[in-house]
């Protein structure tokens, strides 16, 4: 009769474990502990949930179809101040904040015998950094990129801490976007002013040197002064010319004739003058030809001091306008909400996992030995 091989769990004299004890090891005991833990030790979980919106009252020029669409509206959504707000929410400023107003330390430690979701948890450390990761676990930020809706979700042991935790961080969040309001604001005004101010003080110190020029001239108008010269000149140039008419009429009838040195020296006497009132229109001295080039210079500093304060006073109400269009809303979409019943642990899932997760684990550990075994037969 033909004898077949014993077993390999046989020839191994029991060195490797049954399968009843693999079972027993990977499903049964962390099934019983899962169970003992969700019905003996898991606390209950409320979560409050918010939703808000940052927008802009005073969308920009639409250049789109779309765009126009949106601008139909009256608002236009920021995404990016709605991703600021959402960063602050899980920063460490907003945990301090809520530290030393709200205590959320003393909430998140009132989980009683639920040593796994408690603060500190499995950490065994009571510190601020411990407390930020048990922070970040509880509070939850997500934004809508279609809609820019950011959903604010808090998860505590009690529904009034839930609550209240939730509604701080709106609180914070609206004082967090009137900051950055505030501060646009001050940016793009401040820039705006300090070139209006240098404009104002060049327009007056330019204003203020022509008028001192003026004084030590005693000119007030260039133009107006050199034309009424200029008509003082002609007006004398025709009475000479009469004058210079009359003596060669009278030379010629009458050279003895009195009148002659009487004509005569009316020519000299009107020749005088015009040369004095030429001399001080194109003169070297204190001519207004001598003056025109500073009196010139000085108008055109003023004209163009003139011209710069005008156009920094445009662009401040420009920028007033601008700051005035980047002011940002945080607008409550849905308030945050006072739960009735926990929400969390899904305790049913927890457990299913458990037992899901353990019966993977005892069939890859069984399919091992079973593949060892093989091998060393």
């Amino acid at each position: 009769m033909m004898e077949f091989p014993a077993p390999a769990s046989e020839r191994d004299g029991g060195r490797w474990p049954r399968v009843g004890s693999l079972f027993t090891a990977a499903v049964v005991v962390p099934t019983l502990v899962a169970a003992a833990y969700y019905a003996f030790f898991s606390a209950d979980r409320y979560v409050s949930e918010s939703r808000f919106l940052v927008r802009n009252p005073h969308p920009p020029q639409a250049t789109t179809l779309i765009g126009g669409l949106l601008e139909s509206t009256g608002f236009s959504r920021s995404l990016e101040d709605t991703y600021v707000v959402q960063n602050y929410i899980l920063s460490r400023d907003a945990l301090a904040e809520l530290e030393e107003n709200l205590a959320v330390g003393a909430a998140f430690r009132k989980g009683g015998r639920d040593f796994l979701n408690r603060f500190p948890g499995l950490e065994w450390e009571d510190t601020f950094e411990s407390l930020y990761r048990y922070y970040k676990a509880r509070v939850s930020v997500t934004t809508d990129t279609a809609s820019s809706v950011t959903v604010l979700t808090v998860s505590a042991f009690t529904a009034e801490d839930a609550y209240r935790i939730n509604e701080r961080l709106l609180v914070m969040s609206e004082r967090l976007v009137n900051q950055l309001n505030r501060r646009a604001r001050e940016d793009t005004m401040a820039h705006a002013e300090s070139e209006t101010q240098a404009a104002e003080a060049r327009a007056r110190a330019a204003a203020q040197a022509l008028a001192a020029y003026r004084n030590r001239v005693s000119v007030i108008d260039l133009e107006r002064q050199a034309a009424l010269q200029l008509q003082e000149i002609a007006k004398l140039g025709d009475a000479l010319f009469s004058a210079r008419t009359l003596l060669s009429q009278v030379e010629a009838l009458a050279p003895r004739n009195p009148q002659v040195s009487a004509l005569r020296l009316r020519v000299r006497d009107l020749e005088r003058e015009i040369a004095a009132e030429s001399a001080k229109v194109t003169g070297a001295g204190g001519s207004l030809a001598s003056k025109a080039t500073e009196f010139e210079r000085l108008t055109l500093e003023q004209e163009y001091a003139r011209k710069q304060l005008e156009a920094a006073l445009l662009a401040l109400e420009s920028a007033r306008d601008h700051a005035q269009r980047q002011m940002l809303y945080l607008d409550r979409v849905v308030r945050p909400n006072l739960p009735a019943t926990p929400i969390e642990p899904r305790r049913v899932r927890g457990f299913l996992v458990v037992v899901i997760f353990s019966l993977m684990l005892w069939a890859m550990l069984s399919l091992l030995i079973y593949s060892v075994r093989e091998h060393r037969s």
